[in-house]
């Protein structure tokens, strides 16, 4: 029998790791409950953001390794930054990133340090099999030009999302290792962070996580911005209305003024606005060749414009031998010469014209255009 003076197995354990806790206390501390910060929804929608500004990272980051890249699966969750230290028991490298247009926050990059003597030794022009385990200034700046790759790309996804320019800082970088704090400095003010964890691979070289921390705040101004950003600028960009009644009018300034009003089209047609005289002239627009079109050429124009054209987009191409096709059946899987996440070929007429990227509209697949192909080299692809 235990006497009251007595310590218990847990109380002693908690005293032996330097808390005066109980492990079970401690335990229930660090769960957090989702609902009670953020929605399904909003869960959702974040996720979402990170889905689409990653994907276009995985394209830059492929380019710029020449290894197949695959960022997905994002998974939300909310952590203490008292509770660090669990989350982030190994050391990594943490890149920050300050938003200086569009959005008003901080977004940190972590990745495990083995991962980073990876990528920069992929962009030191190795192959990534013996990278060094030291991360020295040199391959420091090799990884942050990486994560500036895959931000600035993000950022440009992210302004078509928002419908708005986004603009990021330089990132900087740093070691992160929490048990002995180091890289403590870079990590946001805020108690409760979001964390978005994606799962990163790279080639046969990695296959890990990588993830990102937002503070709450900025994390939930980023949600209220894409579900209500838009009915807000909508509002914002609507026109003043106007007064049904000239009583409720300023009194003109002077009789200039006054005159310029009677004689208004708004005034004429029954509805009084007032505003000062303006000097208005036409717009001059630049010529160009050919500066004029006659009434046949001009026909002949028209004529062309109802000539249907075959516009095919292309997901990838593949070169098989006769036997393989006849071995094809149901369920087998051909392999492309596109990378996951590479913009597909818009095509006119079997001409490459432009590139875009593949979306879904309500059930159907689309595709949006992202660049056009020159006209010198449509020419060039015709000779």
């Amino acid at each position: 029998m235990m006497s009251d003076d007595m310590l218990s197995q847990d109380e002693i354990d908690a005293l032996l790791r330097g808390s005066a806790e109980p492990e079970e206390v401690i335990e229930d501390r660090k769960e957090i409950n989702m609902s009670d910060y953020i929605s399904s929804m909003e869960e959702d929608a974040l996720g979402e953001i990170g889905n689409i500004s990653f994907g276009s990272s995985a394209t830059a980051l492929s380019t710029l390794l020449n290894q197949k890249v695959e960022i997905t699966t994002p998974k939300v969750s909310i952590i203490n930054k008292n509770h660090l230290e669990e989350e982030f028991p190994h050391p990594y490298v943490a890149i920050q990133v300050k938003y200086t247009e569009g959005f008003l926050g901080v977004n940190l990059l972590v990745i495990k340090q083995s991962d980073a003597s990876i990528i920069a030794d992929l962009m030191l022009g190795g192959d990534g099999r013996n990278p060094s385990g030291d991360l020295g200034e040199i391959q420091l700046s090799a990884v942050q030009e990486a994560m500036n790759q895959m931000m600035g790309s993000a950022a440009t996804s992210m302004s078509t999302v928002f419908s708005k320019k986004v603009d990021i800082s330089p990132p900087s970088i740093d070691l992160m290792y929490i048990p002995q704090g180091e890289g403590e400095e870079n990590l946001p003010d805020q108690d409760l962070l979001v964390k978005v964890s994606f799962s990163l691979k790279i080639g046969d070289l990695i296959d890990s996580n990588i993830m990102q921390l937002l503070p709450l705040s900025f994390a939930r101004s980023l949600v209220d911005e894409l579900m209500n950003g838009g009915a807000q600028e909508e509002v914002a960009a609507a026109p003043p209305p106007v007064m049904d009644s000239p009583q409720t009018a300023p009194e003109p300034v002077n009789n200039h003024v006054q005159e310029s009003i009677d004689r208004s089209p708004q005034h004429l047609g029954g509805q009084a606005s007032y505003s000062e005289p303006v000097n208005v002239q036409p717009a001059t627009f630049s010529s160009f060749e050919p500066a004029s079109l006659g009434q046949q050429e001009t026909k002949n124009l028209n004529m062309l414009l109802d000539i249907p054209l075959q516009v095919t987009v292309e997901l990838g191409r593949t070169n098989r031998s006769v036997r393989d096709i006849l071995e094809l059946s149901s369920g087998s899987i051909i392999e492309l010469d596109k990378l996951a996440g590479e913009p597909v070929d818009i095509l006119v007429n079997s001409q490459l014209m432009a590139k875009g990227e593949v979306v879904v509209i309500d059930e159907n697949f689309g595709v949006r255009i992202t660049d056009i192909v020159s006209q010198s080299d449509r020419i060039k692809k015709l000779k």
